[in-house]
C-alpha cells in the first residue's frame, strides 16, 4: 500500500505543480498576443495530445519530471509574415519579463492556496513542552527547564514542535544569540532566555535541531515492548519478535523506550547483548547494531517500534482558522517558506549548510506518499513546500531557468538592447553544466539516504 501512495501522491504531484506553472506562462502568454503552439506536460512521448480553437496542441507526456511551454518565436523557426506579430520575440521587453516570471508567480500562488487550504482544516498540534534537559547542553546553560513550555523562538509563537524546528532551522550554520520564551507550568507570565550560538550546526550533515540544543520533547512514557521490526533491520536479524519485552542493554535496566533509543544511538555499528522477556521466559539476544549517516550524524540503528499511547488531552492543541484568517496564515507561511529556502540555498553555497540536505526525485517521492498516506492536510503542506521551492528554484539567475531569462531580458532593458547571442550561448552552457551538476548531486544524495 505504501508503495501505490509514494507511486500516486509522486504523479498528482508533479503533474499539479508543473500544469500550474506552465500555465503561469501559457496564461500570461495568451494575454499578451503571443502563438503558443504546444502546452506539455511532461517529456519524451506523448501519452494523450489534442488541440484547442486556436490551434495549441495540448500533450500529456511519458516522463512526468517536467513541462514546457512551445510559443511561436523567429528565433527557433521561420514565421509566416501574417504571424509575426504573435511572435515572443517580437514582443517588448515587459511583456517578454511578464511571461516568463507567469510560472513562477503561479507556484508561490499555488503554495498560498494550499496554505490557506491547510489553515481551514485546522491540525492537532503536541504543545512543545521540554521533557528533559541535557546536562552541560546549550539548553541547561541557558536555564532552560523540564516542564516548561516554549512559546516563542526569536519572536515568532511557537504552537507546536513543528514551529519550533522552523524557527531553529533558520538558524542553522549561524553565530549569535537565540531567543525562545518559555512558560512555566501553571503560569501564564513568559520568562525570556537567550541560547548563545557559535557556527551552529555549520556543515552537519541531516542536522536535528532541537536534540543538537539538548532538550528532548516530552512524550508519554512508551514500555519497550516491540510492535513492529524492519524486514531488513538488525532486530529482525537478530530474531527479536513482536511482543517482546525489552529489559536490559548490555546489563543496564530498560525501563521506557527512550532509553533505549539514546543508548542505541550512541552506539552505531556495536555488538550488543539484549535480555528479553518472552513467554513469560528471560532470553539473552545478541544483536550487531545497523549504523546510519556519516561524521557527526552517524547513529547506531536497531530496526524495531513501539506501539503508540494515548496523549494526555492538556497536551495537545487545535489550531485552526477561519476563512479571511487563513488568508492571511496563508501570506504568512508562504512568505517564511520562501525566505527560508533562499537563505537555506545561500547558506549551502558558502558551506554553512551541508549540501548533503539537498534532495532530488527519490525523496521527493518518498514524502509524496508518506505524507498522502498520513492526510490530506499533510499532504497539501507537502504540495505547499514543493510548489515554492519550484518557484524559487526557477528563479535563480541561472541561464536554461526562468530566472536566467529574466536576467537576460533586465540586461536588455537597461542596455537598449539584448546581449549578444555568443554571450547568451555561453550563459546556457554554463547554466545547463550547473543544473545538471546539482540534479546529480541530489540524485546521489538521494542514493545515499537509501
Amino acid at each position: 500500500m505504501s508503495a501505490l501512495y509514494m507511486i500516486v501522491g509522486t504523479l498528482v504531484a508533479l503533474g499539479v505543480l508543473v500544469t500550474f506553472h506552465e500555465f503561469g506562462h501559457f496564461w500570461v502568454a495568451r494575454r499578451c498576443g503571443v502563438k503558443v503552439l504546444r502546452f506539455s506536460v511532461g517529456f519524451g512521448m506523448p501519452l494523450v495530445r489534442w488541440h484547442d480553437r486556436q490551434g495549441t496542441e495540448f500533450v500529456i507526456a511519458a516522463i512526468p519530471l517536467g513541462g514546457y511551454v512551445k510559443m511561436l518565436d523567429e528565433r527557433e523557426g521561420d514565421v509566416p509574415s501574417e504571424q509575426l506579430d504573435r511572435s515572443f520575440n517580437r514582443k517588448s521587453v515587459r511583456q517578454r519579463i511578464a511571461i516568463v516570471a507567469a510560472g513562477p508567480v503561479a507556484n508561490f500562488l499555488l503554495a498560498l492556496v494550499f496554505f490557506w487550504a491547510v489553515a481551514m482544516l485546522g491540525s492537532q498540534q503536541v504543545r512543545p513542552v521540554i521533557g528533559a534537559v541535557g546536562v552541560g547542553s546549550l539548553a541547561a546553560d541557558a536555564g532552560l527547564q523540564v516542564g516548561q513550555e516554549i512559546v516563542a523562538v526569536n519572536g515568532e509563537p511557537t504552537t507546536g514542535w513543528a514551529a519550533v524546528n522552523l524557527q531553529l532551522v533558520r538558524r542553522l550554520g549561524e553565530s549569535g544569540t537565540l531567543d525562545v520564551n518559555v512558560r512555566d507550568q501553571g503560569s501564564t507570565a513568559d520568562s525570556p532566555r537567550q541560547i548563545v550560538l557559535k557556527d551552529w550546526l555549520r556543515g552537519v550533515e541531516e542536522p536535528n535541531p532541537i536534540d543538537a540544543l539538548g532538550i528532548r520533547p516530552w512524550r508519554p512514557a512508551l514500555l519497550p515492548v516491540l510492535a513492529q521490526l524492519d524486514p531488513q533491520g538488525p532486530a529482525q536479524a537478530a530474531g527479536l519478535q513482536v511482543g517482546d519485552r525489552l529489559l536490559m542493554l548490555d546489563g543496564e535496566p530498560l525501563d521506557e523506550w527512550q532509553q533505549l533509543v539514546d543508548r542505541v544511538q550512541a552506539m552505531p555499528a556495536e555488538a550488543v547483548t539484549l535480555l528479553v522477556k518472552r513467554d513469560g521466559r528471560e532470553i539473552e539476544v545478541a544483536v550487531t547494531l545497523a549504523a546510519r549517516g556519516d561524521g557527526e550524524a552517524r547513529r547506531g540503528y536497531l530496526g524495531a517500534g513501539v506501539a503508540g499511547v494515548e496523549w494526555p488531552a492538556e497536551m495537545l492543541r487545535e489550531v485552526s482558522f477561519g476563512p479571511l484568517e487563513a488568508v492571511a496564515e496563508g501570506f504568512r507561511r508562504t512568505w517564511t517558506m520562501s525566505l527560508l529556502t533562499l537563505d537555506s540555498l545561500k547558506k549551502m553555497l558558502f558551506g554553512e549548510l551541508s549540501v548533503k540536505n539537498l534532495s532530488g526525485p527519490i525523496t521527493i517521492a518518498k514524502v509524496a506518499g508518506a505524507s498522502a498516506e498520513s492526510g490530506l492536510g499533510d499532504f497539501l503542506n507537502f504540495l505547499a513546500y514543493l510548489s515554492i521551492s519550484l518557484g524559487v528554484l526557477n528563479l535563480l539567475p541561472i541561464p536554461v531557468l526562468d530566472g536566467g531569462h529574466l536576467l537576460y531580458y533586465l540586461v536588455e532593458w537597461v542596455r537598449g538592447r539584448p546581449l549578444s547571442e555568443r554571450v547568451q550561448g555561453w550563459g546556457m552552457q554554463i547554466g545547463i553544466s550547473l543544473v545538471v551538476g546539482v540534479m546529480l548531486l541530489a540524485l546521489i544524495n538521494d542514493l545515499g539516504r537509501l
